[in-house]
Order: structure tokens, then C-alpha cells, then sequence
């Protein structure tokens, strides 16, 4: 997470949509960095408005905006699976490396779900039901307008590093997984779908 003071801005880091590189670029011009540990890092709208943006909004005495990242679901449940292959996943029971890309999407669909497929969801990430979402939503895949957004308020030229990039894996889906992943994925995909 990251807090622009000046420009009464906040940068919250939905997991999984580069949001180390962001902090890389920009983590010198911001007033205040948390990059540790990941639940502080990864700080939700919900936990912003209830702890952090109230006391924003008394110490300064204005508001200030929220944007995030949202990456395609299908595409951001496969970069979990691809960060949880790697070697320095050391808890077993988060470690992907034992199965399909298939077989995680449809431990993901579960209720409950195993430990390696406990990685949330973007929509309550960004816009739980009954509250007040992120106030600008960019598209991951489409990061160069985000890019731009931050020069425009941020007034400097912006160049993000690749940096935390999980490795390549087969992420091939069979149709009756992608089925159960349209059900268990229905608001992340319809928030997706109104960012187009």
C-alpha cells in the first residue's frame, strides 16, 4: 500500500496484479510505504475505510481517492497457482507443485477450501457487498492506463520493473472446471466486466 499526501491518493495492492513493481516505481515518492507483512501490504477497501482512511481524513482534513488493479480472474487465480509452484513455498499444504492448474481451480470452486487454494477474491477485495468500493479501478491488463493515471497525479514519468514474476505453468482449464469457476468467480467476473 501506498500513500500519496499531496495528492491525496492511496494505492491499494490487490495480491496478484504487480503490485511489487508499483512499489518498486513509486515507493520513493510516496509518504508512507507498507510492503510488510503481506496483510498490511494487501490492506482491503473494507479495512481502509474502517482503520486507515478515517485517520487520513482527520489528519489532513480532506478525503482522499483509492485506486487499485484488478487482473482478469481466470488469469489472476492462474498466477496464484504459479506463485504457489515455486521451490521457497515451504508449507506443503500451500504448495500447488503436486497438481494441475485444473485440479487447484476446482479446489478454489470447494467450500471449504484446502490451504493452497484459500487466496481470496478481488471482488471483496476491492468492492465488498454492502460497502463502499475502490474509488478508481484500473484493468491489469491494461496497466499502461493506470500508468498513465499516476503520472498525470503524480506529475513524473513512470517506468515499472518486472519484478516477483511467478514462473510459467500449463494453465490449461477443462470446460467443465471453467463452468464451476464462472459460478464460484460470478462477481469478480461482473466487476471485471464493468471495468471494459
Amino acid at each position: 500500500m501506498l500513500v500519496f499526501w499531496d495528492q491525496r491518493l492511496v494505492f491499494l495492492a490487490t495480491p496478484k496484479t504487480g503490485s511489487t513493481a508499483i512499489a518498486t516505481a513509486l515507493e520513493s515518492l510516496a509518504s508512507v510505504s507498507i510492503q510488510r507483512p503481506p496483510v498490511l501490504k494487501h490492506t482491503t477497501i473494507q479495512r481502509y475505510h474502517r482503520f486507515l482512511g478515517p485517520y487520513l481524513r482527520v489528519a489532513s482534513g480532506h478525503e482522499f481517492t483509492t485506486v487499485a488493479l484488478m487482473r482478469e480472474p481466470f488469469d489472476w487465480l492462474g498466477s496464484w497457482y504459479r506463485f504457489r509452484q515455486r521451490e521457497d513455498v515451504l508449507d506443503e499444504r500451500a504448495s500447488t507443485r503436486s497438481m494441475s492448474f485444473d485440479e487447484f481451480a476446482n479446489a478454489y470452486c470447494d467450500d471449504p477450501k484446502p490451504t493452497f487454494a484459500e487466496v481470496g477474491s478481488q471482488a471483496r477485495f476491492l468492492a465488498p457487498e454492502g460497502r463502499p468500493p475502490v474509488d478508481r479501478i484500473f484493468c491489469y491488463e491494461r496497466i499502461e492506463g493506470f500508468v498513465e493515471f499516476l503520472e498525470d497525479r503524480l506529475g513524473c514519468e513512470i517506468h515499472l520493473p518486472r519484478v516477483n514474476v511467478s514462473p510459467l505453468a500449463d494453465l490449461a482449464l477443462s470446460q467443465a472446471t471453467k463452468k464451476r469457476l464462472r459460478k464460484a468467480m460470478a462477481r469478480d467476473l461482473e466487476l471485471y466486466a464493468s471495468l471494459a
